[in-house]
């Protein structure tokens, strides 16, 4: 199937050493998410126009940065392209899975001690529950 994906272009296997592979994917992805969160749904963005170009710029630094240690995916979708289309071995998934969902889960980690959320309880008030109406 992968060679059907490639139109008969010819692609070289990247072969990345896993320490540093899983050290770049998690950093990078990591990053990627911290700047989603922070950009997107934190309370002090809000209004924010600019968080397209804050992720992009995120994807593009990490491409730049460590794209030649690990392929530069930063995601499981991202991962699993780079697999079906012959670029990184099947074998090497497991790398990227593994980097990818522990750097997001870190992130949202952090980011959560960072920022709790403003208001848990409901505010209690005079105004009977809203209905549909019918």
């Amino acid at each position: 199937m992968s060679s059907f994906l490639r139109a008969g272009i010819a692609v070289t296997l990247i072969a990345p050493k896993i320490g540093p592979a899983l050290l770049a994917e998690f950093l990078f992805s990591f990053a990627l998410v911290y700047v989603v969160l922070n950009a997107a749904t934190a309370e002090g963005t809000s209004g924010n126009s600019f968080y397209g170009l804050a992720i992009g710029m995120t994807v593009m630094t990490g491409a730049f940065a460590v794209g030649d240690i690990s392929g530069g995916a930063f995601n499981p979708a991202v991962a699993v392209g780079i697999s079906l289309l012959g670029i990184s071995g099947w074998n090497n998934i497991w790398i990227y899975l593994v980097a990818n969902f522990g750097g997001a889960a870190v992130a949202a980690l952090v980011f959560n001690m960072i920022n709790p959320p403003v208001q848990t309880t409901p505010i209690a008030t005079d105004e009977p529950p809203y209905e549909t109406p019918r």
